[in-house]
């Protein structure tokens, strides 16, 4: 099923997509030449939104859950991909550890399974180490469908990691450590552990990712002669806020109004008919804020959205990123939709549709009542259609949601080399 675009798919997305077809070769041998330079992150799910004038990622996840609404159709393409970032890491592996959120509900199980299933399929000893006290002995849980997941307490030696009679070479997390790394991951020297502890959302921030897309943005787009625009939300960050306290607001405030004068200003110059609006949201992951949709900055100082942010949040947000908002103009059964990139190593491996009836195009989708349908990449995201009429072909669109979803993933490698605790410098 695909969705369809509520405006006409003309002016600058036509461009752009007409742009990155005839480009393709130019394309992939750049992302060839980046990825001989740079580690691209074990796997990656990129929120990509389609407003019809601009294409841009909105949110990258270095931790993606939801492995289970791919199709069978995908996974072959996942193990491959599994394979390729295995071989290169720990060649010699047999065995991974996985260790999941402290969840169990059957949602979130059922992506466990699939996850299992992937580097089961890729050759190797899959199992689940979980870090909750809950969890004392190995402790199955049931699917609806008629398979089951095993939870089992890690166990700590001095230098290593693993369960009882299972020592990994390979620690995998499918936790985003956003209450920061717990002391059983410190300290192993041994072992890969993949996505490393500052990819978690105690350390990492947002502001740091797009700072890194907005680079990677601008030298894709000279590569092109295209505006980095196009594909990158602009943004905006500020320190601590508290909206009890009243202190930081002037920062949000300022900020606001700035961003959203450069937005109005990008719209003017493409003569788009839309009221520009920001997202104003926690730095360090979206638990604590929610998401605010603001289109002047005067409504920080009403009473409803300071209401709303205290519900939101508490009192105290803590650091805030700015982000332009942008539209999401794909439609299923009416229902606003966004498509969700899954990559796995440097490979688009499939994805799905976030559809949301009771959300309006400059909302966020990720929210409870959101249901799933599948993109059909299986077929399509590193196949284009060179000919095609832009706007009129389904993979062609695929494939630009592939590019842009591997923009976001490269400047995720770049983000976590910046941010590396480890890296060593050279004067």
């Amino acid at each position: 099923m695909v969705p369809h675009l509520v405006t006409a798919l003309t002016g600058p997305i036509n461009e752009l997509e007409q742009r990155i077809l005839e480009s393709t070769p130019v394309i992939e041998r750049w992302f060839r030449l980046e990825w001989m330079e740079h580690t691209p992150p074990f796997y990656t799910s990129v929120d990509v939104r389609n407003a019809g004038f601009k294409l841009a990622p909105v949110d990258t996840n270095l931790y993606p859950g939801a492995w289970n609404h791919l199709t069978p159709e995908m996974m072959p393409l996942a193990v491959q991909a599994a394979m390729a970032a295995i071989e290169k890491i720990c060649p010699e592996a047999k065995n991974l550890l996985l260790v999941p959120e402290n969840r169990t509900d059957s949602f979130y199980l059922a992506n466990l399974a699939q996850l299992q299933r992937i580097f089961y399929q890729a050759g190797l000893n899959v199992r689940l180490g979980s870090l909750s006290n809950d969890i004392k002995a190995p402790t199955t849980f049931d699917l609806p469908g008629g398979e089951s997941v095993t939870l089992e307490p890690l166990i700590r030696s001095k230098r290593r990691l693993g369960l009882k009679h299972f020592d990994p070479c390979t620690i995998l997390l499918n936790n985003d450590l956003a209450a920061g790394a717990p002391g059983i991951l410190e300290d192993l020297h041994e072992q890969y552990l993949l996505p490393p502890l500052h990819a978690g959302w105690g350390i990492r921030r947002k502001s740091n990712h797009f700072k890194a897309y907005e680079e990677v943005a601008k030298r894709f787009g000279k590569l092109l002669g295209m505006d980095p625009w196009l594909i990158t939300p602009m943004f905006n960050q500020c320190g601590a806020v508290n909206f009890a306290e009243q202190s930081g607001l002037e920062c949000l405030r300022s900020n606001t109004d700035a961003l959203l004068a450069r937005v109005r200003r990008k719209y003017k110059e493409y003569g788009i008919n839309e009221k520009p609006f920001v997202v104003i949201k926690a730095d360090n992951s979206h638990a604590a804020l929610g998401q605010l949709t603001v289109r002047d900055a005067k409504e920080l100082d009403d009473a409803w959205f300071q209401a709303r942010a205290k519900a939101t949040a508490g009192h105290a947000i803590g650091e805030v990123i700015i982000q332009e908002g942008v539209l999401t103009n794909e439609r299923i059964n009416a229902a606003v939709a966004e498509p969700v990139v899954y990559m796995m190593d440097r490979y688009v491996v499939g994805g799905f549709y976030r559809v949301h009836a009771d959300r309006s195009t400059d909302e966020s989708l990720s929210a409870p009542g959101a249901s799933f349908v599948p993109l059909a990449f299986e077929q399509s995201a590193q196949l284009p259609q060179p000919g095609a009429k832009p706007g009129a072909s389904v993979p062609n669109r695929f494939y630009m949601y592939g590019v842009i979803g591997r923009l976001a993933m490269l400047s995720a490698a770049y983000e976590l080399e910046a941010t590396d605790p480890e890296a060593e410098t050279y004067d």
